[in-house]
């Protein structure tokens, strides 16, 4: 009788798509914390708004929502990864 088991290229991942989701969306903030550390005129530039009237605190504002968000999904996904693939159990001595 044939083993009921999917092949390796075929078996289901398995992480939720949160986990995706979350990575996606981490990746995403970590790359907008980046860029607007290292440019932080590409506000103005992009959309043509000056919102903080050159004072920088929207740049500082924008450095700060996506740090947290990164953090925060980066958390997410570490908690779905770990639940996905649990420790091995130790055996006590």
């Amino acid at each position: 009788m044939p083993s009921q088991e999917a092949p390796a290229h075929r078996r289901p991942s398995p992480v939720r798509p949160r986990f995706w989701l979350e990575t996606a969306l981490g990746a995403l903030s970590g790359l907008l914390f980046l860029l607007t550390l290292v440019w932080p005129q590409w506000i103005e530039t992009l959309l043509g708004l000056d919102p903080d009237a050159g004072s920088g605190a929207a740049e500082w504002l924008v450095v700060a929502l996506a740090a947290a968000v990164t953090a925060g999904c980066a958390l997410g996904a570490r908690t779905e990864w770990r639940r996905a693939h649990p420790a091995p159990v130790r055996a006590a001595r």
